[in-house]
This record gives structure tokens, C-alpha cells and sequence, in this order.
């Protein structure tokens, strides 16, 4: 529900600053198999970090003109990746504020309008000279088909007047307040929030269920449009993409259960869904022990001793993170290179073998009982996919920030400040 702000606060909030009102996070996908163009992705991804990490040091102080107002909240504090703000210009600012409020307040007005009629309509006619009634009309988008063309005019009039002549935008006010609306936008409703506090929390309160909202109701348009259902019924929909022929297989999990939007199962082949499967448990092992490495030193500390003795180098002088690439001597890397090539060949990894499906003799996470097995090994690719965001995520943040941790105020231009 929206909160209208009141008069007298200067204010002006950031136009994209994450909300704190969590939006629900698409689980890990299902499928995340290795192609020539995702491999041509990361390589892209990772030509991008270099130059990030080549510009270090090239960046001038960032501007704050915006990060203690409303909107700016926990966890990530003021966001604005595209760099609207960067000018500092407070009219553009404030006229974006604008456009947020009032995109939000429709969007959450029209994600009730999802939800409350699957519950419940209006009672009697529409239109009672057409003879029709409330309950004729579909939810979601199949009822743009049912309103008359005089109801479509009804409503562009409504909101005409309400944009025009009831409500109109008042420059010389905050944005989203309206000279006659009070709480939650009721006209003459109640006087204004006199404490700051609570004033302040309802505000970004609204701004985050807007946000959210914006986000909820696209989703539940694009559904709708691939379904036919208001509620996004898959098996209304007869191109459906997600091949059904691989969502018995480990992996096939909720909430989301078979994901693969990019089609890469479409095809039906089992070949290629194993190479992929045994792709995926592969980077997703990588990424799991790359992960701990990030982790690992930070919190216990390093190997005593020497890495290098001829060199002199101790394992205490090796940086954590991107920086250790610099310090580990060629012969470290050779033996590096060579342990992963001796694993990678010690074992018969062609089609049908156990070593395809991930199976090299390490028996920590198997179980006599095949239910448990099941359990056990879903959870391996689970926690592999999340480590594939994560090592990225980790890459990413220490390749801006030069901290493995991502310590954004060694970023001095971060546009997260």
C-alpha cells in the first residue's frame, strides 16, 4: 500500500537504491551446463575483470550527493550501477524519485489486482447492457479481451483527471506527495505523519514494496503471457522449452524444479545432457574448493613454512585472492597444471563410465541407503551451483576493489557509494 509522504522535507532519494524489502531469489539453476557460447561468455566476463583491474588506481572520488537519503537501505546501501546519479543534477534526481513512486504504487496496485480475484469479484454486471458480468471477466491478461471499449475509456479518463486536474504533480513538494491525499493515498484520510522516525520507515517501506512490486508484477505478465494462466501453469503451455525428458534427474529441485530457460534440453539428447551433467559436477567441485580457498585463510590463517624455499617465499607472503597469481613462481603453476592434467587423464572419463557421472572412487558422499544417496548427491550439485555464483561474485568484488573481500572503500569509484 502506498504511504504519502507530507510537506516540508527536502529530501531527495536515490533513484535506484536497493530496497530491504527482500525479493524472493531465483534458486540456483537446475542446469548449468557448459556451451561454446557460455564459454565465450566467461571469456568475455573475464576480459571485462582484467580491464576493471587495469583501471585501478585511474578513477576520481565518486560522487555522494544522494546516499543518505530515502531509499538507501541495508544490505547493499545506495545502488545505482548505471550511473544516473553521477551528474549530481537534484531536478533529474528528484523527477526519477518521482517516476519510482508512482511506478511502484501502480505496480503494487496491480499485483492485488492478481491476487484478489482469484479469490473473490466484484458482484453484478460489467457492463449490464452487453450483459456482462464481473464474474465473466478472466483474471490477468485474458481480460483486456473482455472490458468493453467503454470501459477502457472510463478508465483512461479516470486517470487523466486524476494526473491532470485532482492530483497533479506539485514541483514545489517532495515527490510522491499530493496536496489531497493522506495516509496510503486516501483523500483527506488523516493528517500528516508527525514523527520523523516512523515517518521515515513507513516511506522506505513503501519504496522497497514498490521496488518489489515492479520486479513481482513482470513476472507474473510474463507468465501469464507464456501460460495463458494468471498463475503461470506450465502445463498450459504447449512450447514449453524446459524438455521434460531430464526432470526426473538429480538436480530437478524446489522450488523451481527443471530450469533450463536457455533451452539446452530441448533437444532430448542424453548424450549431451551427460557431457553437461559431468561439466557442471566438474566446474561446480572447482568452485566449491575455490571457494574454501577464499575463505580458508582468512580465518585460519596459512601452511607454515616455505612455498618456495629457493626463492625465499613463504606461504605467509602470498596474498589471498586474484593478488596470489603474481606471487606463485612458474615451477608452482607447472606442478599445478600437471596435477590437474594427471586428474583429468588418470581416469576413463568417455560416455557411460562411472568417472562420467562423477564417480572417481571418492566415497564421502555416497550411502548404502539410495534414498539418502539421492539426498547427498543433490546437495552436491546444489552447493557446486552456489559456488559458481559465489567464486564469481568473489572474482568480481576483489578484481574492483583489490581486496579479496571486496573492501569498496579501496574502490574509489564504486557506484555502490
Amino acid at each position: 500500500m502506498a504511504l504519502q509522504p507530507i510537506t516540508g522535507v527536502t529530501s531527495l532519494p536515490p533513484v535506484l537504491a536497493v530496497p530491504s524489502a527482500k525479493v524472493a531469489p531465483k534458486s540456483s539453476p537446475n542446469h548449468v551446463f557448459m556451451s561454446d557460447h557460455e564459454k565465450m561468455s566467461i571469456g568475455s566476463g573475464l576480459g571485462l575483470l582484467a580491464g576493471i583491474m587495469r583501471s585501478r588506481g585511474r578513477v576520481s572520488q565518486p560522487l555522494k550527493a544522494f546516499e543518505n537519503e530515502l531509499g538507501v537501505q541495508a544490505p547493499v546501501g545506495f545502488w545505482d550501477p548505471a550511473g544516473y546519479t553521477a551528474d549530481g543534477d537534484e531536478v533529474k534526481f528528484k523527477r526519477r524519485r518521482e517516476t519510482e513512486i508512482k511506478h511502484g504504487r501502480v505496480a503494487m496496485l496491480a499485483c492485488l489486482g492478481y491476487i484478489v480475484p482469484e479469490y473473490t469479484h466484484f458482484p453484478g454486471a460489467l457492463s449490464p447492457s452487453q450483459g456482462l458480468f464481473f464474474d465473466d471477466v478472466p483474471n490477468g491478461l485474458a481480460a483486456f479481451t473482455k472490458v468493453p471499449g467503454a470501459g477502457w475509456l472510463h478508465i483512461f479518463l479516470f486517470l487523466g483527471i486524476m494526473e491532470t486536474a485532482w492530483i497533479p504533480i506539485d514541483e514545489s513538494r517532495e515527490p510522491g506527495d499530493r496536496e489531497r491525499c493522506g495516509i496510503l493515498g486516501v483523500p483527506n484520510s488523516a493528517p500528516a505523519m508527525r514523527d520523523e522516525a516512523d515517518r521515515k520507515k513507513k516511506l522506505n517501506a513503501e519504496l522497497a514494496n514498490g521496488r518489489l512490486a515492479m520486479v513481482a508484477i513482470i513476472g507474473m505478465f510474463f507468465q501469464d503471457g507464456l501460460t495463458g494462466s494468471a498463475w503461470g501453469d506450465w502445463a498450459n503451455y504447449p512450447n514449453w522449452i524446459f524438455g521434460r525428458a531430464f526432470e526426473s534427474e538429480l538436480g530437478v529441485q524446489a522450488p523451481v524444479g527443471f530450469w533450463d530457460p536457455a533451452g539446452y534440453t530441448a533437444d532430448g539428447s542424453l548424450e549431451n545432457f551427460a557431457r553437461r551433467r559431468q561439466t557442471e559436477l566438474k566446474h561446480g567441485r572447482i568452485s566449491m574448493l575455490a571457494t574454501m580457498g577464499y575463505i580458508t585463510p582468512e580465518i585460519t590463517g596459512k601452511f607454515s613454512g616455505f612455498l618456495s624455499p629457493s626463492k625465499g617465499l613463504k606461504f605467509d607472503d602470498i596474498p589471498n585472492g586474484l593478488a596470489a597469481v603474481s606471487k606463485v613462481p612458474a615451477s608452482g603453476w607447472a606442478q599445478i597444471i600437471a596435477y590437474c592434467a594427471y586428474c583429468e587423464v588418470s581416469q576413463d572419463q568417455s560416455p557411460g563410465t562411472p568417472a562420467s557421472k562423477g564417480e572417481f572412487g571418492f566415497t564421502l558422499l555416497t550411502a548404502s541407503d539410495p534414498a539418502e544417496k539421492t539426498k547427498k548427491l543433490s546437495a552436491e550439485l546444489a552447493n557446486g551451483r552456489l559456488a559458481m555464483m559465489a567464486i564469481i561474485g568473489m572474482f568480481y568484488q576483489d578484481g574492483l576493489t583489490g581486496s579479496a573481500w571486496g573492501d569498496w572503500s579501496n574502490y574509489v569509484d564504486s557506484p555502490l557509494r
